[in-house]
C-alpha cells in the first residue's frame, strides 16, 4: 500500500516518533512526505521528502545544502540505510525534493516490527529525526529444479580467472552510487511487449549438473519467453554503464537509472548500444537470444537497488510518488 503523509516538524525538536497520520508544524519550513508503508519481501521501500521553505521567514534559500538519511530497522537492529538524493529543482526556488530507497530482501518474512527512521539536516542547523511505521506482508516464491546440459554445467561450474573477474566487475558496478545520476522518476516499463514469463523473480532454484552434483540459488530477475531476435528496450531513461559479453550472462547490458538503481538485460544475441550511451525509456538496447547460461531463447530482465535484486514489477508502479 502506498500512503502519503504530510508532516510539519517543529525545528526545536531533535526526535519525533509519530503515527502514519501525525502532523507537526515547523517554524520556517514544511516537509511533505510520501512513502509505501507496507511492502512485500523482494520489493523496496521508497521515501520522498519535499521541503517547502517559508520565504517570508527565511532570508536566504538553505535547502540546496540539506542532507538526509533513511534507515530501516527490525526492532532495535538496523538492517540497511540509504542517503537521500536531490531530484531536479522545482520551478519554485523555495522547494527542494529528495528521494531514497532501500531494498527488501526476498528472504525476509512477514513482520510488523519494522520501522523507518529519517534523519535530516538543513544547512548547518541541528540534525532532526523522525520515524515511520512500516511492515512486510507475506509472499510465496516458486521453487524449481533445472537440469543443465554439459555446456551449461561447464558455465555454471566455471571458476576461471576471467569469469571471476567478470563477476567482481559487475558487483563493483552495482555497488556504485552516484548521487547525481537521476534520469527518470516516473514509472518504469517492461523491456518487451511479450507477456509470457518462463521464470519469475526470486524463484528458488536447484541446478543439477551432468556429473550428478547440484547447487542452489535464487533467480534474480524475470525471464520472458521470446523468440531469438526479439527487440529489447530500456525500461527507463538512463546511462548504459555496461555493454559486453559475459561468460555467465552472454551479451549483456546494464543501465543506471537512479543513484544505486540499475536494470540488467541478459542472454542477448546482439547489442545495439555501447557503454556511455544515454538512453530513453523504450530505446532499443539489443536483440534477445540464448547466449551464456541459457536453456533456450529468452530475455532475462533484472533490477538491482543497492546491489540487492529487487522485483522488476515493483518499479512499473509509481514507486517514486511522482504524481
Amino acid at each position: 500500500m502506498k500512503k502519503k503523509i504530510t508532516l510539519f516538524l517543529f525545528v526545536v525538536l531533535s526526535f519525533v516518533a509519530f503515527a502514519k497520520d501525525a502532523t507537526f508544524a515547523g517554524d520556517n519550513y514544511d516537509i511533505q512526505l510520501s512513502y509505501n508503508d507496507t511492502s512485500c519481501p523482494g520489493d523496496a521501500v521508497f521515501v520522498r521528502l519535499k521541503f517547502v521553505q517559508d520565504s517570508k521567514k527565511s532570508e536566504k534559500n538553505r535547502l540546496d545544502s540539506s542532507s538526509a538519511v533513511l534507515e530501516l530497522y527490525l526492532g532495535e537492529k538496523r538492517l540497511d540505510k540509504a542517503d537521500f538524493y536531490f531530484l531536479p529543482k522545482d520551478s519554485n526556488k523555495n522547494v527542494r525534493t529528495m528521494l531514497a530507497g532501500i531494498p527488501l530482501s526476498s528472504w525476509w518474512q512477514k513482520d510488523n516490527n519494522f520501522r523507518l527512521k529519517v534523519t535530516y539536516r538543513i544547512a548547518s542547523e541541528q540534525a532532526m529525526s523522525f520515524e515511520l511505521p512500516f511492515s512486510l506482508t507475506d509472499k510465496t516464491f516458486v521453487s524449481e529444479t533445472i537440469p543443465l546440459d554439459q555446456q551449461n554445467t561447464n558455465i555454471k561450474t566455471d571458476t576461471s580467472t576471467k569469469r571471476m573477474q567478470q563477476i567482481e566487475k559487475l558487483n563493483a558496478l552495482l555497488a556504485t552510487v552516484d548521487s547525481t545520476a537521476v534520469y527518470q522518476t516516473e514509472a518504469f516499463a517492461p523491456p518487451t511487449a511479450a507477456t509470457r514469463r518462463t521464470s519469475y523473480f526470486a524463484d528458488r532454484r536447484v541446478y543439477t549438473y551432468t556429473n550428478g552434483k547440484s547447487s542452489t540459488g535464487m533467480h534474480n530477475g524475470i525471464d520472458y519467453g521470446v523468440p531469438e531476435g526479439s527487440t529489447v528496450s530500456s525500461c527507463a531513461a538512463g546511462k548504459v554503464v555496461m555493454a559486453e559479453f559475459r561468460i555467465s550472462t552472454g551479451w549483456s547490458v546494464v543501465v543506471e537509472h537512479l543513484p544505486g538503481l540499475y536494470s540488467l538485460y541478459y542472454h542477448m544475441s546482439e547489442l545495439k548500444v555501447k557503454e556511455g550511451d544515454i538512453v530513453q525509456q523504450g530505446d532499443l538496447l539489443g536483440l534477445s537470444g540464448s547466449t551464456g547460461l541459457a536453456t533456450g531463447p529468452h530475455l532475462h530482465w533484472e533490477m538491482r537497488l543497492g546491489s540487492v535484486p529487487v522485483s522488476p514489477d515493483f518499479f512499473t508502479s509509481n514507486f517514486t510518488f511522482a504524481n
